[in-house]
């Protein structure tokens, strides 16, 4: 929106000499990490890198090894990781397989996988899952020009980020290492394709590993020649590493206030941070600058630092001021990036492939789990017949045992006496016949 006159306005306009200020609006889009102050802004897991992730989920050394072995897995074949959902089931997936991937990727400790679970655990009870999906944010969206000519203010709201600092920061890192790979060299502009403003810039650096410091140095001092600007916002020149702080070529310091030795000390360094100029105390004017006031010095033409001039901030042609909900709600609305952000796309990827594959395995499982109970089934049953053949055999040994008992051992009945008597007189007869048979047959031995 356009601003308008105020008395802070006309005293500074008054003061500035500014007759006619031209109030007029600029072309805006809002963005929200959460989706509910703007367009949503997402990037997936891959993109992010397992440095930043790492770093988002406050990894040590050893889980932060594993992590890295985790992605290149994924890589390897060609899962992609697009949300916090494919990152759980690819850890749970290396986690179960740990055996399988250490002669080829390392030793995968399940203490680290359970930890980095854990991890994401927390950062989707923080609203993290928020951040990660599809459609990814393309950087270069945030350079389209209106009707006019005019680039875009791409507002990030972070009202409620900003109590998630580990967020934040690594939202700001990505974006500075996306930019640094996605645009290409512009050589040395007139003015650059993009500036970022980034607010609360120490929190990108608390607690960072070297490394990570590392990388953001290296962005900071290359991104300039892919025609980027970057400006850190933050209350204190000290917050900012020194390495960092010393590419920084344009600087706009407000009033600091020392109380304490400490503070003092910062601020004697915070003037040294300037090129002197002979007609100002640095360090004193620091302390003296009232609301809208600022030290500030650029670059010059052949890119050296120009000394160090008190200046005033001019009154602003938009409006001075929160913008009120109700017009934020029409702007989202009317701007074309919601067609593009604001429906979440959930393709395939990790946790869908990995879910089919477990699925598949336990089902395999489930098969050889019955087939060994069938197997089981069928030899019990072949043992239990055994058994009964078995059995059967020794009853059959013990009625034949018993019969011979009952018969004289032979196992027929025995004869009665008369039975007896009868059998001989016939054995008897016959022995008499078969004698006169056989001589009379044989002839000499006839009478």
């Amino acid at each position: 929106m356009a601003g308008s006159d105020n008395p802070k306005t006309l005293e500074r306009l008054i003061l500035l000499g500014i007759e006619k200020h031209n109030y007029h609006a600029f072309p805006v889009r809002f963005w929200d990490l959460f989706g509910e102050g703007g367009h949503p802004v997402r990037t997936t897991v891959s993109e992010m890198g397992p440095l930043l992730i790492a770093r988002l989920l406050g990894l040590s050394d050893a889980q932060e090894g594993v992590l890295n072995i985790i992605f290149r897995i994924a890589d390897d074949r060609g899962m992609l990781l697009l949300d916090l959902k494919d990152l759980r089931a690819m850890v749970r997936y290396v986690g179960d397989h740990a055996k399988e991937f250490t002669f080829e990727y390392g030793n995968i400790a399940a203490q680290s996988a359970g930890a980095i679970q854990r991890s994401l655990l927390s950062l989707e009870d923080q609203g993290g899952e928020f951040f990660f999906g599809e459609p990814a944010l393309d950087i270069f969206d945030w350079m389209k020009t209106d009707t006019d000519g005019r680039g875009f203010i791409n507002i990030l709201h972070c009202v409620k980020l900003y109590q998630m600092p580990a967020i934040y920061s690594t939202f700001l890192l990505w974006m500075l290492s996306e930019l640094f790979e996605a645009l290409p060299e512009a050589g040395d502009p007139d003015k650059p394709k993009l500036v970022f403003f980034f607010d609360e810039a120490h929190l990108l650096f608390d607690e960072a590993p070297k490394a990570l410091l590392d990388k953001v140095e290296q962005v900071v001092r290359l991104v300039r020649s892919k025609g980027v600007g970057v400006y850190f916002i933050t209350q204190n020149p000290a917050d900012l590493p020194p390495n960092v702080l010393g590419q920084l070529g344009n600087r706009v310091q407000h009033a600091l206030r020392g109380f304490t030795p400490v503070e003092q000390r910062q601020i004697r360094a915070a003037a040294q941070t300037f090129r002197p100029n002979p007609k100002i105390d640095t360090e004193k004017v620091l302390t003296e600058l009232a609301t809208g006031e600022a030290l500030v010095s650029c670059l010059d033409a052949d890119g050296r630092p120009g000394i160090v001039e008190r200046g005033y901030i001019v009154t602003p042609h938009s409006m001075f001021g929160t913008i009120d909900d109700g017009l934020r709600r029409q702007l989202i609305a009317a701007s074309p990036m919601g067609g593009k952000y604001d429906r979440e796309i959930d393709r395939e990827s990790a946790y869908e492939i990995l879910t089919a594959k477990v699925k598949q395995e336990a089902a395999a499982q489930q098969a050889q789990q019955a087939e060994e109970q069938r197997q089981k089934e069928m030899q019990a049953q072949r043992k239990e017949y055994e058994r009964q053949q078995k059995e059967q055999a020794r009853l059959q040994r013990e009625r034949d045992a018993a019969m011979r008992r009952a018969y004289g051992g032979t196992g027929r009945r025995r004869k009665s006496p008369l039975e007896q008597m009868g059998n001989t007189a016939l054995n008897t007869i016959g022995r008499e016949l078969g004698r006169s048979v056989i001589r009379g047959i044989l002839g000499s031995l006839r009478r």
